[in-house]
């Protein structure tokens, strides 16, 4: 079971970017119609442009059950998420934090798309000229760096269970004494 202090950082991180991400994608919503017009923000390079996307990451679709088929990947990832959280050990705060953001970026993501057919809502518009990377929004951004930042931890445990393995069946060195280090004083 997780501790109280993975949770005093886990939930307030998860609460703030899923509201951050919510009430981001009403702004959008209101203010920047019709679709597909960009806004300039940052000249060329940062612009504001609402854009529905029905499928998933990067415009991936797979045909008219897309809405129900990410929304159900999208709650079975959540049970793994809440899974890994749970074991999660005491004080681990960048396994919380990776999984926090994560976990409010599916949320975030999974509010739109049970909320209307139309699909997430994204609006952040990054690139130059027609080299445009494919408009996201906060969630999207939270499970970004949240995934990135819960691979290198996955991978440092894994590295750490590896190295512990290694020494722990490693078989002495044949005829190696080992040295009286009181002799270097």
């Amino acid at each position: 079971m997780p501790s109280r202090s993975n949770a005093l950082v886990f939930w307030p991180v998860l609460a703030f970017v899923a509201v951050m991400d919510v009430v981001t994608k009403a702004i959008a919503v209101r203010t920047l119609v019709p679709q597909r017009v960009p806004h300039e923000v940052l000249g060329d390079f940062l612009r504001f442009t609402l854009v529905y996307n029905p499928g998933a990451a990067f415009g991936l679709h797979v045909g008219p059950l897309s809405r129900w088929i990410f929304t159900a990947l999208t709650l079975i990832a959540l049970v793994i998420l809440g899974r890994l959280y749970v074991s999660t050990q005491r004080g681990d705060m960048p396994r919380v934090l990776a999984l926090a953001l994560v976990c409010a970026g599916a949320i975030g993501n999974l509010l739109d798309r049970l909320r209307s057919d139309l699909g997430v809502v994204d609006f952040l518009d990054v690139g130059f000229g027609d080299a445009r990377w494919p408009t996201f929004n906060v969630a999207d951004m939270a499970v970004s760096i949240g995934a990135m930042l819960l691979a290198w931890v996955l991978w440092q445990e894994d590295r750490a269970l590896a190295r512990a393995g290694a020494s722990a069946s490693a078989p002495p060195l044949a005829g190696v004494v080992p040295a009286d280090r009181g002799d270097l004083v």
